[in-house]
């Protein structure tokens, strides 16, 4: 799950400190209603709702969110601020040359270290960091100016990776994948979020690194006989995804069961995260992979919560859902009923009715990983819209 570690740290949205986002305001009951009504019949309906949602979404950010400094949420490092850079640009790329957009970028800099990578010093989460520091700085990049920084970051991001650097032979359950950077055992949300850099610095799927992530990616799925030749590859086998299976193997999911029988269960985030990880490493909708995460998408098909972990993450799941279903050109998705969404109208609208009235999102329903802060949250939510529109 994104940044479940960093965030774990920050226990309640009062303890931000900076300008953000203490004074939380949740929207009324009747503008919850009116935006929960709104029509998306058309693509012009539909964009123009996003584009007002996303304004508010910006201008919250840029007017409460940012602190003197230029961060977002300086707690997490650059890790906030980086995300909230990339959605911004995402949306508007003309905001670039605001006060905000460049003070931010400024912020992000400040925290280039010596060995190329972008975090904060003491960091124990320099691939989080770094990731989505490269994120904001390919969104913000003009003539190359920032290439030196980049390569720098590639390079880095590249050394954390699991393999022979570090000893680990490609038969480890470990090899291929990306942790926190702080020699902790590597998760799918790592290599994810890893994944999701390199893409954006134009490395595409024959590159080493990423056939190497896949060779990871692939034994946090449930589905045996298709690269997971760990114990728990036959399991439970419904194609979804799960943490890691690194160190004996983990799964966030809390089971009403005390036994899996030795398996580790799916859930929502991770399963978007890992069908989005196959995709950047070029595999194809008629790969048993892909079908299979597929299979798992349709039966589990929710926007009222993270499969398999309710309420928690449920805006990084937002984000990764959407992501995910770009990448694989998924226009609509059949659930295990047989009902058909178009997934990214109806998520614009779940979205759009759980704003705030000063225009940011929160997760009312559970804040762990960090989902009571409304920098994260709105940087979330407005990245997902970006995905929505026709």
């Amino acid at each position: 799950m994104s940044l479940e570690s960093l965030f774990a740290r920050v226990v309640s949205p009062l303890a931000l400190g900076s300008a953000v986002v203490v004074a939380a305001c949740s929207a009324p009951g009747a503008l919850a209603q009116e935006k929960a009504s709104i029509e998306l019949n058309s693509p012009e309906q539909t964009n123009a709702a996003i584009d007002r949602s996303v304004a508010e979404g910006i201008s919250f950010l840029k007017n409460r969110g940012q602190g003197d400094d230029g961060a977002f949420s300086p707690e997490t490092g650059v890790a906030v601020t980086g995300i909230a850079v990339r959605a911004i640009l995402q949306n508007r790329p003309e905001e670039l040359k605001s006060p905000p957009v460049q003070k931010a970028i400024e912020y992000i800099l400040e925290h280039v270290q010596p060995d190329g990578g972008i975090y904060a010093r003491g960091s124990t989460h320099r691939n989080y960091e770094t990731s989505v520091a490269v994120g904001a700085l390919v969104a913000a990049q003009q003539d190359n100016e920032y290439e030196s920084q980049l390569t720098r970051a590639e390079a880095f991001l590249k050394g954390l990776q699991w393999d022979e650097g570090e000893g680990v032979e490609s038969s480890d359950p470990a090899y291929g994948g990306a942790g926190y950077g702080s020699h902790s055992r590597p998760d799918l949300s790592n290599t994810s979020f890893m994944l999701d850099a390199l893409r954006d610095l134009g490395n595409g799927s024959d590159d080493e690194a990423v056939q190497k992530a896949l060779r990871f990616i692939s034994r946090t799925q449930n589905l045996s006989g298709h690269g997971n030749d760990t114990p728990h590859a036959d399991k439970i086998n419904d194609g979804g995804f799960y943490y890691t299976p690194a160190a004996g193997g983990e799964t966030k999911v809390v089971s009403d069961s005390d036994d899996d029988g030795g398996g580790l269960r799916s859930y929502g985030s991770m399963t978007y995260a890992g069908l989005k990880s196959m995709i950047y490493a070029g595999l194809t909708q008629d790969d048993p992979r892909v079908r299979a995460a597929m299979e798992f998408i349709e039966k589990t098909y929710s926007l009222s919560e993270n499969p398999g972990m309710g309420q928690a993450g449920l805006y990084y799941y937002y984000h990764t859902f959407a992501k995910a279903l770009d990448a694989a050109e998924v226009q609509a998705v059949t659930d295990g009923q047989g009902n058909v969404h178009d997934w990214n109208r109806e998520l614009a609208r779940t979205l759009i009715a759980a704003q705030q009235s000063d225009g940011s999102w929160v997760n009312d329903g559970n804040e762990r990983w960090m989902e009571g802060n409304r920098n994260l949250v709105t940087a979330y939510a407005l990245l997902a819209l970006d995905y929505c529109r026709e």
